[in-house]
């Protein structure tokens, strides 16, 4: 996969902050077209990017709710074509322009925009047209963001090392592509493919009218919310129940907790369902808990299958199935164990529940 850059602007963007006041500016360097880029030192600093860029992994529902690489969609009412989006608008300029000059001006829109975002941070944006090799009549737009470094230095013999002010590298590179490329060749319109890893999320305010498909955390969480609101309405259909109430606020308080307890409300094929409907939305959503000190991950598929809880002494157990063990690199006295049989184990942790209750008897 290889690109051809047909222009190139460059911006530098600088934000101070003076007695509680936040002063942001930007300066345009330069903008070349594709035969300039090909002799300036700036095809060395991004060689390479973005091929990075477009192959960097990205699912539509991301495995956790910050994922830093997402696939944004432009937001149309209903009835409404694609270029009554702005975000969209704004692109395909970019995206189309053939001249020097008004690629520069295209530019210069898109960074007052870009400026106008809370959260925006010093640094270098670079806005670049670039088209694969194999495709020249369909390019992209790469818009790059390179915060300033600190504490950057070269080496100098009369000085030792020299800093460097207003130093920028690709390691941390931001980055927005339209169109979204889910293979070569193929390009969604529709779509961009945008990379922030840092917390700040500017991107996604610069682009007010993009929308971003929901993270499997968040899927899951709606969809049990769902199940649980049909649970409460089927065991008390009467809305002005108390104890329907009393279920309502232990559920509130349970879900916004950070830090949830098993709430032992549900019958076991009452779980499996449920379950079994999200693992149809992604067969690899994982479970994850602690039981004691003990940290337990498996796949939510197999609740009921491999995976079973339950209620031992004043506490709980788990059992989890599987064909073979495998131990990390540190050695353990375990690795040497012949098991005994899961009826012998039973039937001892029975035997110490039986005793301890006969204890409890005698006091």
């Amino acid at each position: 996969m290889k690109f051809d850059v047909q222009y190139l602007s460059f911006f530098v963007i600088k934000v101070e902050s003076k007695e509680g006041q936040t002063d942001k500016s930007y300066k345009h360097y330069q903008t070349m077209d594709g035969y300039e880029y090909l002799d300036s030192d700036i095809k060395k600093f991004l060689d390479g990017e973005f091929t990075r860029i477009s192959k960097r992994k990205v699912e539509k529902n991301p495995n956790t709710e910050q994922s830093p690489t997402k696939i944004g969609r432009f937001i149309v009412e209903p009835g409404h074509e694609l270029t009554s989006n702005p975000n969209f608008n704004m692109l395909v300029r970019l995206r189309t322009v053939d001249d020097k000059d008004d690629y520069k001006n295209a530019c210069d829109d898109l960074v007052r925009i870009y400026l106008d975002t809370s959260s925006v941070r010093g640094g270098a944006l670079i806005i670049v047209q670039a088209a694969l090799t194999t495709h020249p009549e369909d390019p992209f737009i790469f818009v790059l963001k390179c915060d300033f470094e600190n504490k950057i230095a070269r080496i100098s013999e009369k000085n030792l090392v020299r800093e460097i002010e207003m130093a920028i590298s690709a390691r941390n590179m931001k980055s927005i592509q339209y169109p979204y490329m889910p293979e070569e060749g193929l390009f969604e319109e529709w779509e961009l493919k945008i990379h922030q890893s840092s917390h700040a999320r500017y991107f996604e305010e610069f682009l007010k009218f993009i929308t971003y498909e929901q993270s499997i955390p968040e899927i899951v969480n709606e969809h049990v919310m769902e199940f649980v609101q049909t649970y409460v309405e089927n065991k008390w259909p009467d809305a002005s129940h108390e104890e329907r109430h009393q279920e309502e606020r232990e559920l509130e308080l349970w879900a916004a907790s950070d830090k949830r307890t098993l709430q032992e409300k549900w019958e076991p094929d009452q779980v499996v369902e449920a379950a079994s409907r999200i693992v149809d939305i992604k067969p690899e959503i994982e479970i994850k808990f602690k039981l004691g000190d003990t940290y337990i991950k498996g796949f939510l598929a197999d609740y009921g299958n491999k995976i079973h809880l339950t209620k031992l002494r004043d506490g709980y157990a788990v059992v989890i199935e599987g064909d073979a063990f495998t131990f990390d690199k540190s050695y353990s006295p375990v690795e040497l164990l012949q098991p005994e049989s899961f009826r012998s184990v039973a039937e001892r942790l029975l035997q110490s529940q039986n005793e301890e209750l006969h204890e409890e008897d005698d006091q």
